[in-house]
């Protein structure tokens, strides 16, 4: 585990890193980036050590409120914020031209890092990112929208239960960690979207972009919107929101083939 200052007060952002096993040093270091009240680790350490994606320098980042990393109640936990405080703690690991591969509301955030930091991502993979802020449903275990439905008063007086008992026990193995003011802020942003909005921040950016998604699901909103500004989208077989815990091979090939790499399937 590895972990930096990012904030003035001395919070700190913390990762488990996987060192470079690439004897010629030819990939670019590779950062993992998690979905809402999950942490990087329990998500992604199968599939960075699968034979496909194994090899880069690879941190499994938590960020700031989640996870490993601390919970200060003050932190606005805005996605600019979340961007700004884990550009701070790749600059201290010494990491720049990043592959990113970001699950969910880490999606959003990785967004936001490569707009705000251009010089820190070289690729970026969104896994059924959060690109639109919807409507509002009632249900707690709605995640984002569904804590968004709280204000901070009632999530933290208790809220917070609802949704423990609604999103149930593999969910809840995580975002029991964070913190409750990280969860709803976090929730209430991602809601609100962005200025500009997510999608023209993606469209802008300049580097290889590549949505995946599960098939089962079907395709992201507006679609030919985003391959007409370059994005790849791509369907994962075999699984729900959670790609990378439910079809762990077929995450895998497809982040492969999303980074360039040459995809071998055994037999």
């Amino acid at each position: 585990m590895r972990d930096a200052v990012v904030t003035p007060d001395g919070d700190r952002m913390r990762w488990v890193e996987n060192p470079s096993s690439d004897e010629r040093g030819e990939r670019p270091p590779r950062v993992y980036v998690h979905r809402l009240g999950a942490s990087a680790p329990a998500y992604f350490a199968a599939a960075a050590c699968h034979p496909l994606l194994a090899g880069p320098r690879s941190l499994l980042v938590d960020l700031l409120g989640f996870g490993l990393s601390d919970r200060p109640a003050a932190f606005d936990y805005r996605l600019e914020s979340h961007a700004d405080a884990l550009a701070t703690a790749l600059r201290a690991a010494g990491v720049t031209g990043a592959e990113v591969v970001a699950h969910s509301m880490g999606g959003s955030v990785a967004i936001h890092l490569a707009a705000r930091h251009p010089e820190l991502v070289s690729r970026l993979v969104l896994v059924d990112a959060n690109l639109d802020p919807g409507t509002l449903p009632a249900s707690p275990a709605a995640g984002s929208r569904g804590i968004a439905t709280f204000t901070e008063e009632e999530f933290l007086a208790g809220g917070w239960r609802e949704v423990r008992d609604a999103v149930g026990p593999t969910w809840w193995a995580t975002m029991r960690l964070a913190g409750l003011e990280a969860l709803h802020r976090s929730s209430v942003h991602l809601v609100r979207d962005s200025t500009p909005p997510l999608r023209t921040l993606l469209a802008a950016l300049p580097i290889p972009r590549t949505f995946l998604h599960p098939a089962p699901d079907g395709p992201p909103a507006d679609t030919p919107a985003l391959r007409a500004a370059g994005v790849t989208v791509t369907a994962v077989p075999d699984c729900g929101h959670n790609v990378m815990l439910d079809n762990p091979q077929g995450f895998a090939t497809a982040v492969a083939e999303a980074l360039g790499a040459e995809v071998r399937i055994p037999g």
